[in-house]
């Protein structure tokens, strides 16, 4: 019975030691990014931004989803105030059928915008991929991300490990449906990142070096 008791003690101290270890990395990629969040309103062109990377957030058939779609809103107003010259589209297109960034650059170009000022990041198949790729295939220094609050600080502290200077404007324009399990969900998918920039993977897919100086055309399918 002893044996019993103490193996239940340890597994309780494991358990107590697993989750302090996950609420203090979800703190700290909280608190060291939290600053580098702009406000709409305050950002200049002055502030010479390379390029404003749009992060996919899943589609509904030729539609962008409605987190998607904030995100293409808050990012498309930007551009047209001038914050940055070129915008890159991030986001899945491992399969034929589905066309993350197409719709993406669609949805851009009905807005007014020029397609070769839009590229499309095709392997975008998750944060630390777009933003590993903005910096190894675009080549880009300083960028402005676009995505929710809630995923602002995880693609923030990406971009921050993998020496990139980056900022983030928050896309939240409306209350979205089972945001309390996203909020949830993001916690443990810091953690994973957290481990994953220590290490600095590769991504699913590099590729040849795309000058985001020229026409944006160059990445259509």
């Amino acid at each position: 019975m002893k044996n019993i008791k103490y193996l239940f003690i340890l597994i309780i101290l494991i358990i107590t030691i697993i989750l302090i270890f996950i609420i203090f990395i979800n703190f700290y990629v909280i608190n060291s990014t939290k600053n580098n969040i702009l406000e709409k309103e305050k950002i200049s062109e002055k502030e010479n931004f390379d390029c404003i990377l749009i992060l996919g957030a899943g589609i509904w058939g030729n539609n962008p989803s409605p987190m998607l779609e904030d995100r293409l809103i808050q990012g498309i107003s930007l551009y047209k105030e001038r914050i940055a010259p070129k915008i890159i589209m991030s986001g899945d297109h491992g399969k034929e059928e589905y066309n993350e960034v197409q719709v993406m650059k669609d949805y851009a170009i009905k807005e007014g915008v020029p397609s070769e000022d839009i590229f499309m990041d095709h392997a975008g198949f998750s944060s630390y991929d777009s933003i590993y790729r903005v910096k190894e295939i675009f080549k880009k220094k300083k960028i402005l991300i676009i995505t929710q609050q809630y995923h602002l600080y995880r693609a923030l502290h990406i971009a921050k490990k993998l020496e990139l200077e980056a900022y983030g404007v928050a896309s939240n324009l409306r209350e979205y449906p089972n945001q309390l399990f996203r909020e949830i969900r993001e916690i443990f998918a810091r953690n994973k990142d957290f481990v994953k920039c220590y290490f600095k993977p590769e991504p699913t897919f590099l590729g040849e070096k795309i000058p985001i100086t020229e026409n944006g055309d160059i990445t259509n399918d």
